[in-house]
């Protein structure tokens, strides 16, 4: 029987807020390995290795305020919750066409309407989650860890205490990027404090601060190394428009109706607005304008190719 990596979310409830606390943890023997201990002091030693250290502190501070301020944002931003009683809308209020309500999805009466998904013309059959006991809308799955169903749920992450879906995906992407380069450029100030230390064959350092730089420098490796698989990972979703559960889902299926080409799949996540591309918020402009930002509604590829035969 194959192994479903989602289930394996549930076992990790208990871990709660303790995952904070880890990060924190982490963040905090990073500052003291960088900059209490070594770049710090370096700022007083004149020459090459002052203006190196304020440098090097300058980009760090840089990166950690991003970190932080990324990391904190999909931390506290809910991902998107469907609504009490919601429910697709239906002809009368949307004037589409109407296909039946799927009956691999359970038996669920909606005020006796045929009803369709908003933007949708390729007969996507109405879901219904028995958890929530309501209708939910496209891309919309649930969540075992958080009981409650999530719009565009790509994950539940434990590192964060939060799913990841339509409302901070953007901001979860934006955590591993700037996590990625910090992680990397402490790795490298840390690997200079080695070499030094090899070529010298001596260090002015005490028992344990040289094990906080050690600890420090595989950590910051270790997480540069498999961040970095997540972010190629991403990417390709980010490219296909899909998530990690639809991705999964679909498995091998060569076509997608939501992929509408990098642009443009690139721009439901991040927006349009490219002074907000690189901070986890959007313009207003952008909310407005853009239904996909707020999860329940999504172009597909037919009502992006369907103005090309006019």
């Amino acid at each position: 029987m194959a192994w479903n990596v989602f289930k394996f979310c549930t076992a990790l409830r208990a871990l709660g807020s303790i995952m904070i606390v880890f990060v924190l943890a982490i963040i905090g023997v990073t500052y003291y390995s960088v900059v209490i201990a070594h770049y710090g002091p370096s700022l007083f030693l004149g020459g090459f290795d002052s203006g190196f250290s304020i440098v090097a502190l300058i980009v760090f501070h840089s990166l950690l305020v991003m970190v932080m301020w990324c990391y904190s944002s999909v931390v506290v931003t809910d991902p998107g919750g469907v609504p009490p009683n919601w429910r697709p809308l239906t002809d009368e209020e949307k004037g589409d066409a109407d296909p039946l309500v799927g009956s691999g999805y359970g038996n669920a009466d909606l005020d006796s309407k045929q009803l369709v998904i908003p933007g949708d013309y390729t007969s996507q059959d109405i879901r219904f989650c028995h958890k929530c006991k309501q209708f939910k809308p496209p891309r919309t799955h649930h969540c075992s860890v958080c009981r409650r169903c999530i719009l565009k749920m790509d994950h539940h992450c434990v590192w964060v205490v939060n799913c990841v879906g339509a409302l901070n995906y953007k901001y979860f992407l934006l955590f591993l990027f700037y996590t990625f380069l910090e992680t990397t450029l402490v790795s490298l100030l840390l690997l200079r404090v080695f070499m030094e230390f090899f070529n010298d064959g001596e260090i002015d350092e005490t028992p344990g601060t040289l094990a906080a730089t050690f600890i420090t420098f595989v950590l910051n490796l270790a997480f540069a190394l498999s961040i970095l698989g997540f972010l190629i990972m991403h990417t390709a979703l980010v490219g296909a428009n899909t998530t990690t559960i639809e991705a999964y889902e679909k498995k091998t299926s060569p076509k997608w109706r939501y992929d509408l080409g990098w642009k443009k799949n690139f721009q439901q996540v991040f927006g349009l607005d490219k002074k907000f591309w690189f901070i986890p918020t959007y313009s207003e402009e952008d909310l407005r304008r853009m239904p996909a930002l707020q999860g329940f509604e999504y172009p597909t590829r037919p009502d992006w190719e369907l103005p090309q035969r006019h």
